[in-house]
């Protein structure tokens, strides 16, 4: 995750439950690694605040996807140096219910959004004057958090919260849990008026992250279970409720040899570049070791159509 202190441009990643600084040297394409902070549990998200000074990062022992829970779940604040870009703990870290797996704040970083995937469910907290993490917003009714909530994130104007709910594909004889986008009209940690866009009902809809763009009223949206990458549009603070554009991440679609899925997508800041992500994992035995069976692990880059919004392959 990067971020700008002065001329200096820091890197910060995770293994486990230690996150350490790089230094990024752009001119070289280098990294020099500088200190590391340790967590409560192993990292799952970090999000800057809006003005660059303080770092809130989810941590947790649960094993990823539906494994078995545990039971050190935290959200934690740190100071960003201004001048080095290093971390030191700012406040104490905050308990959470179960696993996070997504957080972000709110524009002007008055709120954390926290996405949770098992069982699927978004709260929210307040950031308190300090910057520290502080109590859970109580919301005023009932959230349909769908199944396996994947991300949040909150719309460029702040006026709209969206959870991503990846679901899951058909398997050992159980069937496709189907995915959505979870819609909510957001103001002051507030969430009201959801709306659920599943397209199909949800089936053939695995959504696992989205962006925006910076100054359009796009969603792009990379569909895990199936590969795809959508548009979709906002208009009069209401998402579309189909995509108005869908495009293949893998240049081989019909090439798949074991478990293939799409991962992050992410909009340039200057709003004519959308990346996703592919990812291949699965293996195969060859003289009683196993090796990678082959597949898309791959950026793909599409041009932006700023007159339409169209995710154009590069």
């Amino acid at each position: 995750m990067p971020q700008s202190a002065s001329a200096r441009v820091a890197l910060y990643a995770s293994v486990g439950p230690e996150l350490t600084q790089y230094d990024v040297d752009l001119e070289a394409a280098g990294l020099v690694r500088r200190g590391t902070v340790t967590l409560p549990a192993n990292v799952h998200y970090a999000w800057p605040r809006a003005s660059g000074r303080f770092l809130y990062v989810a941590s947790s022992d649960s094993t990823p996807g539906m494994g078995p829970a545990g039971d050190k779940h935290h959200l934690t604040a740190f100071r960003i140096d201004p001048a080095s870009g290093a971390l030191t703990p700012h406040g104490e870290p905050i308990p959470l219910p179960t696993r996070p797996i997504h957080m972000t704040t709110d524009v002007p970083s008055e709120h954390l959004l926290v996405a949770f995937s098992n069982p699927s469910a978004i709260r929210v907290y307040r950031v308190n004057p300090d910057a520290t993490p502080g109590e859970e917003v109580r919301q005023r009714g009932p959230i349909d958090a769908g199944i396996y909530g994947h991300q949040v994130r909150v719309s460029p104007d702040n006026g709209l919260a969206i959870l991503v709910t990846r679901g899951h594909d058909p398997a050992a004889g159980k069937p496709e849990d189907p995915g959505a986008l979870k819609v909510f009209q957001y103001k002051n940690g507030l969430l009201s008026n959801e709306a659920s866009v599943a397209p199909n009902g949800g089936y053939g809809f695995g959504p696992r992250h989205l962006d925006f763009h910076p100054t359009r009223p796009w969603v792009y949206v990379s569909l895990e279970r199936q590969n795809k990458l959508d548009m979709f549009e906002i208009a009069g603070g209401v998402l579309s409720a189909a995509p108005v554009f869908r495009k293949e991440t893998l240049a081989e679609p019909g090439n798949i040899r074991g478990r293939q899925v799409a991962g992050t997508v992410h909009v340039h800041p200057n709003g004519r570049f959308v990346y996703a992500v592919n990812r291949a994992s699965s293996t195969i035995e060859v003289d009683g070791k196993p090796v990678f069976a082959g597949g898309e692990n791959t950026f793909a880059v599409y041009d932006i159509d700023i007159s339409t919004g169209e995710p154009v392959p590069l």
